[in-house]
């Protein structure tokens, strides 16, 4: 199994905006979770505007698909993204 990290870089008006996608954005990450995708997901504290979602597959495959999906993406909240390997160290 193969991590991978889903970078999004949110708009300006990012806060303003994303009430009306937001629950249709929360159920899709619920959904990737239920079925064991992502391991974590949520925005960055500090600006600018960031979403990271990690995710346990053996491709990025269902990261691809998510972002095709996700309402946030559809509804021009998200600016640019990207998904990347992530190696994880053992401890």
């Amino acid at each position: 199994m193969s991590y991978y990290v889903l970078d999004y870089a949110y708009v300006d008006d990012y806060l303003e905006r994303r009430d009306a996608h937001r629950q249709a954005h929360l159920d899709l990450i619920r959904e990737c979770h239920r079925r064991g995708d992502i391991l974590m997901a949520g925005a960055m504290t500090e600006a600018p505007p960031r979403g990271l979602i990690v995710w346990q597959t053996d491709d990025p495959a269902p990261a691809e698909e998510f972002v095709r999906k996700d309402p946030y993406v559809a509804n021009g909240l998200v600016d640019s993204w990207s998904i990347r390997p992530w190696r994880v160290v053992d401890l």
